[in-house]
């Protein structure tokens, strides 16, 4: 159930309305300046030759890395949480798929989006067809990528860390849902000629700019409510 326990905005006149949001207006001016330089930081990040010749497996068999850019010069990867032995996807990620924008707009700027899960393709295949979705699911099931990119932690199989913090460290937070497992997260990926290289990669709570029904709720009075 949405939280109504919110406390509600005061009311006043119309005239002190205003000045409180003209006041709120340079807040918001300021982040939006603070956040077209880090957007430039972020350009300016340097990046990491793939060396690595990755395979995943889609609906037609199976495609590398280089492929998932169908041609275009950028890739933005979802690390979409889906572990083997589940049969379902994790809500959180399910919802970030279902609210995707027509990727026609990134097409137009030279840049592929890819959903990549670890469960093996058949579950993600009749996943996809049970949530009715149009966009391909590819699964890295059986090789590094979740591992290399940290998206699901094993200490079995290489030291694990999440967020760019290890094991130990969200362990000792008490955060032990961030210590094993399925993790979601975002990488973003550039190619030049049949050369791909990693520029960025976010987690966690970073990947909400990407949440548009957050920020749509983030205007509104009662806020996330939980969401």
């Amino acid at each position: 159930m949405p939280d109504t326990t919110t406390v509600m905005p005061k009311t006043v006149s119309r005239s002190d309305w205003l000045v409180a949001r003209k006041a709120l207006l340079e807040q918001e001016k300021r982040l939006t300046r603070e956040r077209d330089a880090l957007s430039e930081a972020r350009r300016q990040l340097p990046m990491v030759r793939i060396d690595k010749d990755y395979v995943f497996e889609g609906p037609e068999g199976q495609v590398r890395l280089i492929d998932l850019f169908q041609g275009r010069r950028q890739l933005i990867v979802y690390h979409f949480m889906f572990d083997p032995a589940w049969e379902k996807a994790c809500p959180g990620c399910t919802g970030f798929v279902k609210d995707l924008p027509d990727l026609k707009g990134l097409h137009e700027h030279d840049t592929s989006l890819a959903v990549i899960g670890r469960a093996p393709q058949a579950k993600l295949e009749a996943y996809r067809r049970l949530q009715g979705w149009d966009i391909t699911l590819y699964s890295s099931f059986g090789s590094d990528f979740n591992y290399d990119f940290h998206v699901t932690s094993d200490e079995t199989v290489t030291p694990a860390e999440y967020n760019y913090r290890p094991r130990a460290e969200h362990l000792a937070n008490g955060e032990p849902w961030f210590a094993d497992g399925e993790q979601h997260g975002i990488s973003v990926f550039l190619r030049e000629g049949d050369e791909v290289f990693h520029t960025y990669s976010t987690y966690a709570r970073g990947v909400e700019p990407l949440v548009p029904v957050l920020h749509y709720l983030d205007l509104t009075p009662l806020g996330r409510q939980g969401a």
